[in-house]
């Protein structure tokens, strides 16, 4: 019964901002690496940057560096994505993921969101 559910998703132009959320249920939230990937249209799906269980440790993609930033509120079992100064070529479904190990690959976690979709327009 562990469920991800995404929101925030839309379109947006680009040099514009997105702040997705996940909400968490059916799991202890403050014991899993939360992760964020994205998946374009014909391209594999990506990290695109991973929070600690006390939201101390995060990775990014050298690609979002500086843009995006992730954040969890444990208290509300949610994780955020703040994306500032996207690019047309960041359109993507984006998901939300859980571990219960740091990774940055796909096959390191356990479990997924369903998406949200993200469109940069030119």
């Amino acid at each position: 019964q562990v469920q991800l559910v995404e929101s925030g998703g839309g379109l947006v132009q680009a040099g514009g901002s997105l702040r997705l959320s996940c909400a968490a249920s059916g799991l202890t939230f403050s014991i899993y690496v939360m992760g964020w990937f994205r998946q374009a249209p014909g391209k594999e799906r990506e990290c695109v940057a991973t929070i600690g269980r006390s939201g101390s440790n995060t990775y990014y993609a050298d690609s979002v560096k500086g843009r995006f930033t992730i954040s969890r509120d444990n208290a509300k079992n949610t994780v955020f994505l703040q994306m500032d100064s996207l690019k047309p070529e960041e359109t993507a479904v984006y998901y939300c993921a859980a571990s219960r190990d740091w990774g940055i690959k796909p096959f390191d976690y356990n479990y997924w969101g369903q998406g949200t979709q993200v469109t940069v327009s030119s």
